[in-house]
């Protein structure tokens, strides 16, 4: 009955609004939407899901305002926040999937699959009685068996070499921390390398515990690598420049329409104020790794090598919603020391997104002199007065090109179905106890390991396996840069991703300009 006169009254309302065609006193924005949501839901024809109804809504309009503010639903929210909180509640295990089977390729240590005894090169053949391996279980239903609350148990049967019979292992859950951090070590005598591939809450603690290590090493100056590095807290960025500047130095502000300035100052306390720094970025190095670069290359404390950034200087505030749900909506732009700001414009999303590749169609990812600034973009670094631009990225002091050379078509067709990955893991799995009796250390690895050609071999019938035609004049093109590849996708199996940039480092172009110019 109640709900009867409410809808009356509702039918009487919306009549008379039509009669009058005219805007009634008290009339907001926000409350025709509620009037909407309320006919809708009360008086369409079909039954309609009120939660859809809402997020489709809730999506159309933030579609209206920038790229980068955005809807994400509760299950969303909480794989998006796990990369950046720092952990997750799981096993503990590094893997890959070959084959259709779950292949470790190292337990986190001090994680709960090591303390079970669970080793690199096991598979895991079912989950709670579950057969996961062979029967084309997604990558992400796989994640979600062995994923779980901290305490929790779960059971796991393990194929392992040597072994006729599946082992059965009971885990317990617990929190596996995750490293922002992916490889820091001493690239030259008193030159440090440290590759940061987020911006998350561990990342500050992260970054001073490596500075701390390798300066004990005897390291004066640094290759702080931000390519690929698609950013992630802003607070994270500040602190990670702290590191490098002078008390009082700015770092960033921010300021928008409703948001006051708010200005980010270095405190003085960092690790490195002194010696020389590279900062290394790339077309993906976005938000806080451009933060860090601006601020950088403003007070002229170091080298920005690489390529031209993706172009991000819109700030995003997370607002939670009841269901847990969450918009991410811009809020201000930010602007590095000098007061550029540096995000790219954005009117025709379609061509915002395809960005990346208009740069390399243009050729602007292969020749620095494609690239072109309006004098209105034009600022001058506070020290040195060098002329910078903003606009659009942040611009290196040192262009590399994309070598295009160095990746046949072969090689990349090879790349795109993992035959590459996985056949550095069947290697590895048919060998491991052998490769690690002849090399106790990443050193004496490096030295004496060569690819055997049975490896490359294997790659090629692999290929062919999966459709990929043999081309004798791509591969031969790609070669060195395969077997570099080969050679540090083995090198991490052995160890970890610290080792695997050791070795793959030493080809990037990149990588030898910013020691060149901290060696000069």
């Amino acid at each position: 009955m109640k709900l009867k006169l409410l809808l009356t009254i509702f039918i009487i309302s919306v009549s008379l609004y039509a009669q009058e065609g005219a805007q009634k006193p008290g009339h907001t924005p926000l409350r025709k939407l509620q009037l909407a949501e309320f006919a809708i839901s009360n008086l369409y024809v079909e039954k309609v899901d009120e939660e859809k109804l809402v997020e489709d809504a809730i999506k159309g309009m933030l579609e209206k305002l920038d790229p980068h503010s955005a809807y994400s639903n509760a299950e969303e929210v909480k794989r998006m926040n796990e990369p950046l909180q720092g952990n997750f509640e799981g096993i503990g295990v590094q893997f890959n999937i070959v084959e259709d089977t779950l292949f470790i390729i190292q337990p986190v240590t001090g994680g709960p699959s090591e303390k079970c005894g669970i080793l690199a090169g096991d598979r895991i053949v079912t989950v709670n009685d579950t057969t996961i391996a062979g029967v084309k279980m997604s990558r992400e239903e796989i994640m979600k068996r062995l994923r779980g609350p901290k305490g929790t148990h779960v059971k796991l049967g393990i194929s392992r070499k040597g072994f006729t019979e599946l082992l059965y292992f009971d885990v317990i859950r617990d929190k596996i921390p995750l490293h922002t951090l992916d490889a820091a070590y001493l690239i030259r005598k008193k030159i440090g390398y440290i590759r940061i591939s987020s911006f998350g809450a561990t990342t500050s603690d992260e970054l001073k515990e490596a500075l701390t290590s390798l300066k004990k090493q005897g390291m004066k100056d640094l290759i702080l690598d931000l390519s690929g590095n698609g950013g992630g807290y802003l607070n994270a960025a500040v602190e990670v420049a702290n590191q490098f500047l002078n008390p009082g130095e700015l770092i960033v502000y921010t300021e928008g329409l409703r948001s006051t300035r708010q200005e980010f100052k270095a405190e003085g306390d960092g690790l490195l104020r002194k010696g020389s720094v590279v900062v290394l970025i790339d077309e993906y190095s976005a938000s806080a790794s451009e933060i860090v670069a601006g601020a950088l290359q403003d007070w002229d404390r170091g080298w920005v090598v690489g390529r031209r950034s993706f172009g991000k200087g819109l700030v995003q505030r997370p607002i939670m919603l009841t269901d847990g749900s969450m918009i991410r909506l811009t809020v201000s732009r930010y602007y590095t020391p000098s007061g550029r700001c540096i995000q790219k414009p954005y009117n025709n999303k379609k061509e915002y997104e395809r960005d990346i590749v208009s740069r390399f169609k243009k050729g602007e990812l292969i020749h620095a002199d494609s690239i072109h600034f309006p004098d209105s973009l034009k600022y001058r670094t506070l020290r040195k007065e060098r002329v910078v631009y903003g606009g659009g990225g942040i611009m290196p002091d040192y262009f590399i090109p994309l070598d295009t050379t160095r990746y046949g078509k072969y090689h990349r067709d090879l790349a795109a179905k993992g035959i590459i990955i996985q056949a550095s893991l069947r290697y590895i799995d048919d060998n491991r106890d052998e490769m690690k009796r002849l090399y106790p250390s990443i050193d004496t690895f490096n030295i004496q390991f060569e690819v055997p050609q049975q490896l490359f071999d294997s790659l090629v019938k692999q290929g062919e396996a999966v459709g990929i035609k043999y081309d004798e004049t791509s591969y031969n093109e790609s070669l060195p840069m395969l077997r570099h590849q080969l050679k540090a996708l083995i090198a991490r199996d052995l160890w970890d991703m610290n080792e695997y940039f050791r070795i793959i480092n030493e080809t990037d172009p990149a990588i030898q300009k910013a020691v060149e110019l901290l060696l000069n």
